[in-house]
């Protein structure tokens, strides 16, 4: 096995004391190699190369839906805060990519996003549209990230290609997966 497959079998040999030290050293080398990153340089991953930006993006965005993982396995909520708008972004963003892990030809309709953000900025994304996705930005990242059914969200979809991406919607790579079950928690 090697990569993700060979950190798993190294990560459950450790002690929950040796895995917690090498996550925060782990954690530390990826905010200085990011600080030190060219912002548009190609970085390789699972799927298309992407910029540097977009991989911190990335890797920001599955350490949200991870902790959420925790979080939920705890009973705890956490506290939401503006800081969803990246995850809400690369949920966005990753529109086209829903459509081709779920071997599916996107439509050519733009879908405009209007989510209300933890301190209640709206954030925008998209041109004036009639398929538009409106609701909390929460709500749209738990969606996007598959840690709750979208239909759990929250979400106001308007316009078939609207609802259509909400079907498929996921802000990770990889092959789309069963996803979770309507009122699933957890």
């Amino acid at each position: 096995a090697g990569g993700i497959d060979q950190a798993i079998v190294e990560g459950r040999r450790m002690t929950y004391g040796e895995l917690f030290t090498a996550w925060r050293a782990e954690s530390a080398a990826l905010v200085s190699a990011g600080r030190r990153a060219d912002p548009s340089a190609r970085v390789p991953w699972y799927g298309p190369s992407m910029s540097a930006t977009s991989m911190l993006t990335a890797r920001l965005m599955e350490t949200w839906a991870h902790g959420y993982d925790i979080c939920d396995a705890l009973g705890v909520t956490p506290v939401a805060t503006d800081r969803l708008r990246h995850v809400a972004h690369i949920g966005v963003n990753a529109r086209p990519f829903a459509y081709a892990a779920n071997k599916m030809t996107m439509p050519d309709v733009p879908v405009r996003v209007e989510l209300r953000g933890p301190s209640g900025e709206t954030w925008t994304w998209g041109p004036e549209a009639d398929n538009v996705v409106r609701g909390d930005a929460l709500g749209f990242c738990l969606g996007a990230t598959q840690r709750r059914h979208v239909s759990d969200c929250g979400l106001e979809t308007t316009g078939d290609a609207a609802h259509e991406w909400m079907s498929i919607v996921q802000a990770f790579a990889g092959p789309p997966g069963e996803g979770r079950q309507p009122g699933q928690f957890g």
